[in-house]
């Protein structure tokens, strides 16, 4: 039998700052890398490109470097979609159980034991609970373009939504989006908040989660961080 063809997906927007070392590793054990999220190559386009040079067996192993990917189900729900779509001529598809948490080759074999073929009775990329708008009263945008990233906006937008966390604020209350660049590159790490068009910068874990606890909980933005528009 065929060797399947191995790839490792990133999960979340860290694992496309470190796609070098995810590349490092991939190189280790003959496989290719692939992004789940705001990456490139996306997982369909991976898929497709092994599919049409004629694998017969694909197997996928996640991996999560921080806290702030999706589950191992959604790596499975969404290479579901493409084998649905691919139809007849589909690779089988092999999917981890879990996430690959280090870019250790001997953790990821042991990741690789455990894994589950796609029937195509998983679920779609459609539910009722995603129809609207979440309800929320912020959306707090955390820039991750490439001086932001670079000064370490990864570690911002994580401390900043584990701080939310611990505070029980979820998608109806604060929208947590990773952005390109916002553009006043020189203030990096920038975040703002709408609708109160308010803008940080310099924002550090520990601004971060001053900017949650004093602005976004008790509604007074932070004036030591904030960032003014320019005039016309």
């Amino acid at each position: 039998m065929e060797p399947a063809a191995l790839v490792l997906v990133g999960m979340s927007v860290r694992e496309v700052d470190a796609r070098a070392e995810l590349r490092a590793l991939a190189d280790r054990r003959g496989a290719s890398v692939a992004f789940l999220q705001q990456g490139d190559p996306g997982l369909h386009r991976e898929l497709t490109r092994l599919a049409d040079d004629g694998a017969e067996r694909v197997e996928l192993v996640g991996v999560s470097l921080g806290s702030l990917a999706p589950a191992a189900s959604w790596l499975r729900r969404i290479a579901a979609h493409w084998w649905r779509e691919r139809g007849a001529d589909a690779p089988v598809v092999e999917v981890a159980t879990a996430l690959l948490k280090s870019a250790d080759p001997v953790e990821l074999d042991l990741v690789r034991d455990v894994r589950r073929p796609l029937t195509g009775d998983e679920p779609g990329l459609t539910s009722a609970a995603w129809e609207h708008v979440p309800g929320h009263r912020h959306q707090l945008l955390v820039c991750r373009g490439p001086r932001c990233t670079a000064l370490g906006s990864d570690a911002t937008a994580e401390a900043m939504v584990l701080a939310l966390v611990r505070a029980g604020q979820g998608d109806d209350d604060v929208l947590v989006t990773h952005t390109g660049c916002q553009f006043p590159c020189n203030q990096a790490p920038v975040v703002s908040i709408q609708p109160d068009d308010v803008w940080y910068g310099a924002v550090t874990p520990q601004v971060g989660e001053r900017i949650v606890a004093e602005h976004l909980l008790d509604g007074n933005p932070v004036a030591a961080h904030r960032l003014r528009r320019r005039s016309s």
